[in-house]
């Protein structure tokens, strides 16, 4: 076939600009490009848009060779997009992430409320209880390298549905457990691979479901581990009071366990998402601005988790009452809420990547403020607000940013692999700080550690080039 000159311009899915034969032009490289080697017959042009020859073209959202507009001499545009994005159907898978990241997450960072309890039964200091919440970060987002994998490939009931199984089995055997050890594999690898299960995996296919309004709906739909954060960990706290923290454990497990059989009804595999979608790892990890976003966030997740574990503990040794120091953690999904959906919002204005930069720059500043806190309910409370500002804004728009660089189709997987610096994070953070507070006999040393790795963070996501419209400046890039 003779090749042609790049006269035909036809606008493809998301924007993406497909030229004459050899030639494309994707949403990040506002000119034509030759294809590698003149090879037209496949050739995968920067962010997962697969080009094929002369006159036809795949999108991100149609994993199949399009014929595009006939051949014009002038610009001829085809609009192209999935039965079902942005509908009402869409909200339900919305709804059903909302609840199941409330439901495993809430439980999961509400641990704090039960620190002291298991501690005083099992008789065992911060660093070595803090290990079961190390554990349980760690096995969550690690898995969710698995599972954003197989809800790409099977779909995200199967999955979801696992995870409910896993909440119940794992708070159930954690409830009956008489050593801290088998506190580690029951509560840590029960309540991890419902997590694993329930977020992330889900979190992609809400990405699948929208164009129009997608920031949106991942701020709404991530706003729902704020939520359950606010709302489990000072009604745990409650019924640990009343009833004891292994009949507590019960309780959520077998409530979590029915919430997330309805969420696996009401959740579906996201328009245009294909069984056979090839795995987008390689592609990640071959990008030097991946890599450095996902150090970047391991060094932020250093700080973030040491309060889920700390906070209430530190709160009630100066004083302040169980319940209202297991409020702090609310008081942080509570922020966290506004926040996810704020952020989202102000991602259409000022640009995902700048937005995402202000959210991790919170974070060192607000633990300077519990430095600061003393016994003060208030500014402990100010201390949580804060970093619930920054964590809101880190899940909601890293997702954004994530769905901006890669695309939609396949995007499971590369969630699961810049989630895993926040399972490593949160393995090694808590069990550390509590190492410290053990060693030091105070919390100064491991909070002024926080303060440094959050500062570093910063500086690495300021390092990074940032385009006009607030955006990543990335690399290009052409595979065949």
């Amino acid at each position: 076939m003779p090749r042609s000159a790049p006269h035909l311009v036809t606008v493809v899915d998301r924007g993406v600009v497909m030229g004459g034969e050899g030639f494309g032009v994707s949403e990040l490289s506002p000119r034509l490009i030759p294809l590698v080697g003149g090879d037209v017959r496949t050739a995968v042009v920067d962010r997962g848009v697969v080009m094929g020859g002369e006159g036809f073209g795949v999108s991100e959202l149609s994993p199949r060779l399009i014929p595009l507009a006939p051949k014009h001499d002038k610009i001829s545009e085809q609009l192209i997009s999935a039965p079902g994005v942005d509908s009402g159907r869409a909200w339900l898978t919305v709804l059903a992430t909302f609840l199941s990241s409330a439901v495993t997450l809430g439980i999961i960072y509400s641990f704090g409320a039960f620190f002291e309890s298991m501690a005083l039964e099992f008789g065992t200091g911060k660093g070595p209880t803090a290990v079961i919440f190390g554990i349980t970060t760690f096995t969550f987002f690690w898995l969710s390298l698995i599972t954003g994998r197989l809800s790409d490939r099977f779909g995200p009931r199967p999955v979801l549905a696992t995870g409910a199984f896993a909440l119940l089995i794992g708070l159930m055997i954690t409830s009956y457990v008489n050593s801290i050890v088998l506190g580690y594999f029951a509560y840590g690898v029960g309540a991890g691979i419902a997590g694993a299960c329930a977020y992330i995996p889900m979190l992609a296919h809400v990405g699948g479901w929208f164009e129009k309004h997608r920031a949106t709906a991942i701020g709404i739909a991530v706003a729902g581990i704020g939520v359950g954060t606010s709302l489990i960990s000072p009604l745990s706290a409650r019924l640990i009071a009343l009833y004891g923290w292994r009949t507590t454990y019960r309780i959520l497990g077998v409530t979590g366990f029915v919430i997330l059989l309805v969420c696996t009804a009401l959740i579906a595999r996201a328009p245009g998402s294909a069984g056979g979608t090839p795995s987008r790892l390689r592609e990640a990890l071959r990008s030097r601005v991946f890599r450095r976003l996902w150090i970047g966030s391991l060094f932020s997740g250093l700080a973030l988790f040491v309060p889920f574990v700390f906070m209430v503990p530190y709160a009630k040794e100066q004083g302040i009452s169980a319940v209202a120091a297991a409020s702090l953690v609310g008081i942080l999904g509570g922020s966290s809420v506004i926040s996810r959906i704020g952020f989202s919002y102000l991602c259409n204005r000022f640009g995902t990547f700048r937005v995402f930069q202000f959210g991790i720059g919170l974070c060192p500043c607000s633990f300077v403020i519990w430095l600061c806190a003393g016994s003060s309910f208030i500014l402990m409370a100010i201390f949580m607000m804060v970093l619930g500002i920054s964590y809101g804004c880190f899940v909601a728009v890293s997702t954004l940013l994530l769905a901006d660089m890669f695309g939609v189709i396949g995007l499971g997987s590369i969630m699961g692999v810049f989630y895993t610096s926040q399972g490593l994070a949160g393995l090694f953070a808590p069990p550390l700080a509590g190492q410290l507070i053990d060693i030091t006999g105070g919390y100064t040393v491991p909070v002024s550690v926080c303060v440094a790795s959050g500062l570093l963070a910063f500086l690495i996501l300021m390092s990074l080039p940032v385009n006009q419209q607030g955006s990543l400046g990335q690399e290009v890039v052409v595979t065949l």
